[in-house]
């Protein structure tokens, strides 16, 4: 177990500061991205009444701060701050401590590990509704970057929006169709059957619309690798894979996603029926997560290149 840290003089000065920005911005919550134990009564007595999250990667280092603060526990130790600071909101929003509006400052270590030197204002709407081309490009996957950013819009509306108020959970499963079509049924009636392939691409606005009204029905959308769906309404009977993990809570369809993606090369994009979350699953493992939120998605790439330390030291650089 890490040791107590001692409650420096820098730690004081940046709760103090996070605890300004609070007021003057009338923020909803703080974010506390630590990475050992803290003395939590000084925090609580430097931040005042604002409501306090601590996040940290093992129970470990939130040690004895449960009692009095949310606390969110991540296990990404060798994720970058910026992953970690976003997972962090998305359990929180996930478990409701925070809402997808929220403004929070989060006080982090940005430049020397293990000492908090950073403070950020992070507005929910905007940094989660942000996501980068890059989160899936890393999926190594051979399914078409443009088509599985095609499904995972298609997926984000409709959990954001539901229909006709309404929340609505739904399954696209996407590419290696032909053997994913091996392990899938009607579950009667199937929408898309008939239609020329033309007719059935997800790259045409009103093929989108249709499959937003279909998606009321139960069974999965079976997608092509070109956006074109192949079929729709389908019961999956993959084979269970004992080794298979997901979180409690998760209801058939995620499993079905989990199965049908580790026995085939297909990814899967579901919707949760309650909370309109969208997750993607590759091989069978949850690979992404997608929060909804009240304005639509912005896809950015990075702004800006990462450097080593040797090259921030170079006079060149």
């Amino acid at each position: 177990m890490p040791l107590q840290r001692k409650f420096t003089e820098q730690l004081q000065v940046m709760s103090g500061v996070a605890a300004q920005m609070a007021s003057a911005l009338d923020a909803d919550a703080l974010l506390f991205l630590v990475e050992r134990p803290l003395d939590w009564s000084r925090i609580h007595e430097i931040v005042g009444a604002h409501t306090i999250l601590l996040a940290g990667d093992t129970a470990e280092v939130l040690a004895g701060a449960a009692d009095d603060f949310d606390t969110i526990i991540l296990e990404m130790p060798e994720a970058s701050v910026y992953e970690r600071l976003t997972q962090a909101l998305l359990e929180a929003v996930a478990d409701e401590l925070l809402t997808p509006g929220a403004i929070v400052i989060a006080a982090y270590s940005g430049f020397e590990e293990g000492i908090i030197d950073s403070v950020s204002m992070i507005r929910l709407d905007e940094h989660l509704g942000r996501l980068t081309a890059s989160d899936l490009r890393q999926i190594e996957t051979k399914v078409p970057f443009n088509t599985l950013k095609q499904v995972v819009d298609l997926a984000v509306d409709i959990g954001r929006e539901g229909r006709e108020g309404k929340p609505v959970g739904t399954l696209f499963v996407v590419g290696d169709h032909r053997k994913v079509l091996e392990y899938s049924k009607p579950m009667g009636f199937d929408p898309v059957r008939g239609y020329q392939r033309s007719e059935r691409n997800l790259k045409d606005a009103k093929v989108r619309e249709g499959v937003k009204e279909i998606a009321q029905m139960d069974g999965a959308f079976v997608v092509a690798s070109d956006a074109t769906v192949m079929a729709a309404s389908q019961h999956l009977s993959a084979p269970p894979a004992a080794e298979l993990n997901l979180s409690k809570g998760l209801g058939a369809r995620h499993w079905a996603a989990a199965h049908i993606t580790r026995a085939t090369g297909a990814v899967a994009v579901c919707v949760s029926a309650t909370s309109g979350t969208v997750r993607l699953f590759n091989n069978g493992e949850i690979v992404l997560r997608i929060e909804p939120l009240s304005r639509a998605m912005k896809w950015k790439g990075f702004d800006f290149e990462v450097t080593t330390p040797a090259e921030r030291e170079s006079p060149m650089g």
